[in-house]
């Protein structure tokens, strides 16, 4: 099992920045995928950004590209998202999600652990 513990979210206002943090413990896999989404209230869970843990490469949202990066700190087993120029449509709970088939991915469905989500909430 692994287990995901998202923290960081909070209020912001518009053109603000704001970094999540996701702790990851229990047992972990050297070609485990770490992904970020998120989902509004009444929408579907939305890709955000996804990290190969061993080589460090990344995939965002075409979206975003640009006002989101994914990174990670080996030593904390942490998995960071910075996101920059914050605008109200931001705003959602975003959740941290592990993916052990090594294969990195943007489709939710492919991801086998998750958080507990993180409100992040952006006033015009």
């Amino acid at each position: 099992q692994v287990q995901l513990v998202e923290s960081g979210g909070g209020l912001v206002q518009a053109g603000d920045s704001l970094r999540l943090s996701c702790a990851v413990s229990g047992r972990t896999f050297s070609s485990i995928i770490m992904g970020w989404f998120r989902q509004a209230p009444g929408k579907e869970r939305d890709f955000v950004a996804a990290l190969v843990w061993s080589g460090g490469s990344t995939m965002y949202a075409n979206s975003l590209k640009g006002r989101v990066t994914i990174s990670r700190d080996n030593t904390k087993n942490t998995v960071y998202l910075q996101m920059n120029n914050l605008k109200p449509e931001d705003t959602a709970v975003y959740y941290c999600a592990a993916d052990r088939s090594a294969i990195i991915t943007g489709n939710p469905s492919r991801y086998d652990y998750w958080g507990q989500g993180t409100q992040v909430t952006v006033s015009s």
